[in-house]
């Protein structure tokens, strides 16, 4: 009796995880491969509709320079990495809309949640990756800056590049 009992037990355990894998993670229907959150999963339709008043919204991008580097990102956003984004709260303007980037969206909608919770109207989370293999258009690459070929002459090329003292 005790094995019929655990043998059932497993079977409805493993059919509970089976369909909770059959459904979809976000509003969007797509897989969702990050952590769970409350977060809007932006369209690029609803993305480029608040894009269209950029007055009204602020962009807060979650990733790394490099990754904005690799892959490219927006005409006019708050740059803050998922890591620090505790840390730069109150540098955060409260006067707008906020929507937050990531590559896929996973960082973007944690940043999200965490910004809701701190008090900030946010209108969802958007993948910049997402965004552009879905027919989205990247408004700027950022290139990355020339590495030193070791030498002076690869020093003093990239200190030709730097902006003047007093110009940062």
């Amino acid at each position: 009796m005790l094995k019929k009992l655990l043998v059932l037990a497993v079977l409805s355990t493993a059919a509970v995880f089976a369909q909770d894998a059959a459904q979809p993670a976000n509003q969007g229907g797509a897989a969702h491969h990050g952590p769970a959150t409350n977060a809007k999963q932006l369209t690029n339709d609803e993305f480029d509709a608040y894009l269209a008043h950029p007055e009204q919204v602020l962009l807060i991008d979650v990733r790394r320079p490099d990754e904005v580097s690799s892959i490219g990102g927006f005409p006019v956003y708050l740059s803050i990495q998922a890591k620090d984004l505790k840390n730069h709260v109150a540098e955060i303007p409260r006067d707008r809309a906020i929507i937050t980037i990531s590559n896929h969206a996973a960082r973007a909608s944690v940043a999200a949640d965490f910004l809701t919770s701190q008090g900030f109207h946010v209108l969802g989370a958007i993948g910049a990756d997402t965004y552009q293999k879905s027919g989205g258009k990247l408004a700027i690459k950022i290139p990355v800056p020339p590495t030193p070929q070791g030498g002076q002459n690869g020093a003093a090329e990239a200190n030709a590049h730097a902006a003047p003292p007093g110009e940062n």
